[in-house]
């Protein structure tokens, strides 16, 4: 194993992705168990995301979701990836969180993102408009201040104000200059457009301004990586997201992941089939000699202190098998 493989942090952050002929409630016990195998595999954190009124997805409360995750597990990090906190009012989230680090002290982390729902239906059942995540680093500044009691309202968070959750940054657009005037590590995406990704590394790194969350930059690298015993399967791994993509950009709604096989049987029409095929590229997939040197390119090339692995699949022990395989590279 490489040395800077080695020196890096491998995460997970699951999806509670729905799969044809499941049930939401599967998909949330699969996120569940998911968690608990892979602690056992040496993970590093684990990450639940907010997704609201999408079909394919069933985590829509992450913070209750995280609540279970931590108590179905020991010592693996968990957490949100993330809160989308336009959505919500900084208290709330501040109270949500002070009492997880209570419940499961010093191992929560509170991820923060800035999009406003799927859809515009989405927005109005939230009572949010696309201009609210411009508010996103005043909010962001506010959920802070509860936890260090610094609100001019007078109000204290309880039990948050005193505890110490670390933050993190979900970066799309402006976060990588929001995360660096905060002084809070930044979560970057993803591997498909490496040279874009590197570009918000740069200006993170070079406007970052240390804070007591975080005395320098890190850097957290999210994306799909798919290991298998051959480049096929790797790939096949791929397929079932990627088809989900490609129709939710031409159907306008995002649906369960179909099982490989039956995606490709699939009658495609020219748009919904170049959008497939570019979903399928860009990611990290192959054999553990192939991943592995991936890896460490990445890893150099970026100087990224933890990589969040964002993987989705309908084949869930293909999926499983995948992350010990991964895992089987992280610890040599």
């Amino acid at each position: 194993m490489s040395s800077v493989i080695a020196a890096t942090r491998f995460s997970v952050l699951d999806r509670s992705r729905t799969r044809e002929g499941g049930t939401n409630a599967q998909a949330l016990r699969d996120t569940v168990r998911l968690a608990r195998e892979l602690e056992g595999l040496g993970y590093h954190r684990f990450w639940v995301s907010e997704h609201h009124g999408v079909p394919g997805v069933a985590g829509s409360a992450p913070t209750v979701l995280a609540a279970a995750v931590a108590s179905a597990t020991e010592t693996m990090r968990v957490g949100t990836g993330g809160v989308m906190l336009p959505n919500h009012q900084p208290l709330v989230v501040a109270e949500q969180f002070g009492v997880l680090e209570s419940l499961f002290p010093g191992r929560i982390d509170m991820g923060l993102g800035r999009s406003v729902g799927f859809t515009d239906g989405v927005r109005r059942a939230l009572g949010r408009g696309k201009d609210d995540a411009d508010d996103f680093a005043v909010q962001l500044e506010e959920l802070l201040g509860w936890f260090r009691g610094t609100s001019p309202t007078g109000v204290h968070a309880r039990p948050a104000e005193g505890l110490t959750v670390p933050p993190f940054v979900l970066a799309m657009g402006e976060g990588a200059t929001i995360a660096a005037r905060a002084g809070l590590p930044m979560v970057i995406g993803d591997l498909r457009n490496r040279e874009k990704m590197q570009r918000g590394i740069d200006h993170y790194r070079s406007h970052f301004r240390p804070s007591p969350w975080a005395p320098e930059p890190y850097v957290v690298i999210s994306g799909t990586v798919a290991v298998a015993a051959t480049e096929e399967a790797a790939r096949r791994l791929l397929i079932p997201e990627a088809w989900s993509m490609a129709y939710s950009r031409t159907h306008g709604t995002f649906p369960p992941l179909p099982p490989a096989e039956r995606v490709e049987t699939l009658a495609m029409t020219a748009r919904e089939r170049g959008l497939y095929e570019s979903g399928l590229t860009g990611h990290i997939a192959g054999t553990e000699e192939q991943v592995a040197h991936e890896l460490e390119t990445v890893l150099k090339e970026t100087g990224a202190q933890e990589i969040l692995v964002t993987t989705s699949t309908y084949d869930r022990e293909a999926l499983l098998d995948s992350y010990g395989r991964l895992a089987s590279i992280t610890t040599g």
